[in-house]
């Protein structure tokens, strides 16, 4: 299970109805929109919680590392660290080996969104610069992946992790390197501008909710 939230019950239906059970849990970045249902359920279910290696949480957690595959039968995820909406920020490449080697879809996270991109704000302190530079070579990096691959992120239309969603909530990596606006500027700094200007204000909520998630509340 990728990025739960808090309310966990439909989670463990969808599971035994399908006669399965969850052996990860994995958070693509800690969160800030919302208050997580990972360690939750995790303790529910018995499985590990799963976190970038650099996440810098009160709590125990399985350490991922980048380029680390996690298998489930014929299904390989692959993490990829895509740090700048976060530090510790993550993308799963999965693969079907029943259909062949190549990637299926990407987890972005926060990373990359259906018509735009994570905003490196929310940490303040000063680091939205660097976390804006990061989050151009993360996207870059997406943006080798096969135009065929398939992006399914964290949010879409009416979140504030990001300006400009899309309300389609999936996409390709094809379609985003045509038409997203982030993946067609030609340089970091045009980049950094067009990631730093215009972000609506941040929801009180955030700071809150992101020391929920950190074990610190």
């Amino acid at each position: 299970m990728v990025d739960p939230q808090l309310e966990i019950a439909p989670y463990l239906e969808a599971a035994a109805q399908k006669k399965l059970w969850v052996t990860d849990v994995i958070e693509t970045h800690v969160q800030a929109d919302h208050v997580s249902g990972a360690r939750r359920l995790a303790e529910a279910t018995g499985a590990r919680l799963c976190l970038h290696e650099s996440a810098k949480v009160e709590f125990p957690f399985r350490p991922l590392r980048d380029g680390e595959e996690l298998t489930l039968g014929n299904v390989v995820a692959t993490v990829w660290h895509t740090p700048g909406h976060t530090p510790e920020g993550i993308s799963l490449v999965v693969t079907d080996r029943t259909r062949g080697d190549a990637p299926w879809f990407v987890l972005t996270g926060d990373t990359l969104f259906s018509g735009s991109i994570g905003r490196p704000d929310l940490l303040g302190e000063g680091l939205e610069g660097a976390l804006a530079e990061q989050l151009y070579e993360s996207v870059r990096r997406l943006a080798t992946l096969a135009d065929h691959v398939e992006v399914y992120p964290a949010h879409f239309s009416g979140a504030a992790c990001g300006k400009g969603l899309s309300g389609k909530p999936m996409s390709t990596i094809g379609f985003e390197r045509l038409f997203n606006p982030a993946l067609r500027l030609a340089s970091k700094e045009e980049f950094v501008r067009f990631a730093l200007e215009g972000l609506p204000p941040q929801p009180e909520v955030f700071a809150r909710n992101r020391l929920k998630n950190l074990g610190r509340e």
